[in-house]
């Protein structure tokens, strides 16, 4: 009896960092970012004994309301991925699609759900981690406060309900309350129980009324391998048309251009 009456505090505390768990996430996964948004941005890797390698790319997204995003990244150079492109689709619950044209091939490949472990374009960015990730996907706790530089964040652990779904174990994420941008995520897989990668926001601006990252960096703690984004130009709420997001365009980017930024 008495280690019962013992463990009824710890078990509220635990609900109560659960609920406010799932209540940061959700406003982080709600907060505005407009019907539509294009960018432009330079890819750069950088690992050791190389020169930095640079990429040139831009993006086009529309929010289709009730957990349905459509995404499309494009590479304009250098000429040895010029061209190439990665469609996405996802859907309401665990449930999406990618397609990557290589213009090499002119093929458009559908990119198997087993391989949401398998790097974009030889980045340090894993095709899952370009797909949307419900709320509901995870399990969600709030471990208290950290912070990044002078900025004081809440910090939020995010472990999937559905192991299958997900080649990360656990992600905890620096949120910054009044921006509701995660500043850092720390990235677990099964074989460490350090972090393996390392997701870091350098800048951040309000464009049109949104928070926008404008810079941030993706590391692999293991390799030193780092992926920085650099964005130049973003534009929100053009209506950028459905047309444009299907495999059959993406093996021709003739339409895009009108809506690049």
């Amino acid at each position: 009896m008495l280690l019962c009456m013992l463990a009824m505090p710890l078990a509220g505390h635990a609900d109560e960092a659960a609920d406010a768990g799932r209540r940061l996430a959700e406003a982080v996964y709600d907060a505005p970012n407009g019907d539509d948004l294009a960018s432009r941005a330079k890819m750069t890797l950088t690992e050791k004994g190389r020169d930095p390698r640079e990429r040139e790319m831009y993006s086009l997204a529309v929010d289709r309301g009730r957990g349905e995003r459509w995404s499309l990244t494009r590479f304009t150079s250098p000429s040895d991925i010029k061209g190439v492109g990665l469609l996405t689709k996802d859907y309401p619950g665990d449930e999406n699609d990618q397609w990557l044209y290589l213009p090499a091939l002119d093929r458009v490949r559908r990119v198997s759900s087993s391989r949401k472990g398998g790097r974009f374009v030889g980045s340090d960015i894993f095709f899952e981690d370009l797909r949307d990730r419900e709320v509901s996907m995870d399990s969600h706790r709030l471990l208290g406060e950290g912070n990044i530089g002078k900025l004081v964040c809440k910090l939020l652990e995010s472990i999937p309900v559905d192991p299958d779904n997900s080649v990360y174990t656990k992600r905890i994420s620096w949120v910054h309350p009044q921006t509701l941008i995660p500043l850092r995520v720390d990235l677990y897989q099964a074989h460490s129980k350090e972090p393996v990668k390392r997701l870091s926001v350098q800048r951040i601006k309000k464009i049109q009324g949104f928070w926008t990252v404008l810079e941030s960096t993706m590391e692999d703690l293991e390799s030193g391998h780092v992926t920085r984004i650099s964005q130049d130009a973003v534009k929100y709420n053009q209506g950028i048309p459905d047309r444009l997001f299907t495999s059959q365009a993406l093996a021709d980017d003739s339409a895009e251009a009108a809506y690049r930024p």
